[in-house]
């Protein structure tokens, strides 16, 4: 059976697929952009959650980061023992878990602010270009997000 170009059903046109794979190849191009900084893609995401709000409970990341809890402890214990976060109970409420940066965490962010123009430079893309994309995939979340709830 021949695909005609046109096949809505030809791989090469899914969105799914495109997505997929462009997710890999960024989270790839990411790995030697964060190995001087001792991160992986993932604890990446973590931090900047942090150093846009902290403390954080690990509930409250786990929102924000789109997580399971589950999911989410070994990363932010890996970074407890990278020195980077502590964890500790609330006083008032022992089931909430609060993730704070420590000094070095906090200290990270200066070496980290050099990463977003790499991944432009190694993504090819420039900062509109890049805006475009965010706004799309955004877009894109929010109408998955809408059919979820309804």
């Amino acid at each position: 059976m021949q695909v005609h170009a046109q096949d809505d059903l030809a791989l090469e046109r899914q969105v799914c697929f495109a997505l997929s794979v462009a997710s890999r190849s960024v989270v790839g191009a990411y790995r030697p952009v964060l190995e001087p900084l001792g991160l992986s893609h993932p604890q990446y995401l973590v931090m900047l959650a942090l150093w846009g709000s902290r403390p954080l409970s690990l509930r409250q990341l786990s929102e924000q980061l789109r997580l399971e809890p589950a999911t989410l402890s070994p990363l932010v214990k890996r970074l407890e023992a990278a020195g980077l976060v502590e964890r500790s109970r609330r006083a008032d409420d022992v089931r909430t878990l609060d993730i704070t940066l420590t000094e070095r965490g906090v200290a990270l962010r200066e070496q980290a602010l050099a990463v977003p123009t790499m991944m432009a430079e190694r993504l090819g893309l420039d900062r509109d270009e890049l805006a475009q994309l965010h706004q799309l995939m955004t877009r894109l979340i929010a109408a998955v997000d809408a059919q979820s709830a309804g």
